[in-house]
């Protein structure tokens, strides 16, 4: 509603400037709440016996794209890294593919560059 009384939009001004206020105080409260909330010991036990796993699988999967990225450096044609890309599954295989194409579209382009000429 409008009202003419200054005093009045005065007194309703200060009264959101309060409840805002307020509520940036409690919105502090919850995050410093939740900041500085203890870690669970069991979720941090579960790590500890999961690690040896995760990595060995690790180690397992950067064996494995060594032996694709030795495989790739035999490869010299770009459909056969194109029909590889299609095949992949994984990010990093897929990332490894795409570099080998990267590089032998740029050693075809050197390929392709006249030389220059030395006067």
């Amino acid at each position: 509603e409008a009202t003419l009384d200054l005093a009045e939009r005065r007194r309703i001004r200060s009264a959101i400037r309060e409840l805002q206020r307020q509520e940036l105080e409690r919105d502090e409260e919850m995050l410093a709440s939740k900041r500085f909330r203890p870690e669970r010991s069991s979720h941090r036990q579960d790590d500890k016996e999961n690690w040896p796993q995760s990595r060995r699988l690790e180690e397992e999967q950067q064996a494995a794209l060594a032996a694709l990225s030795e495989q790739l450096e035999a490869i010299t044609s770009v459909d056969e890294l194109t029909k590889l890309l299609r095949a992949a599954g994984e990010y990093e295989e897929r990332k490894l593919i795409r570099a080998a194409i990267r590089k032998l579209r740029a050693e075809e382009i050197e390929g392709e560059a006249p030389f220059p000429c030395s006067r």
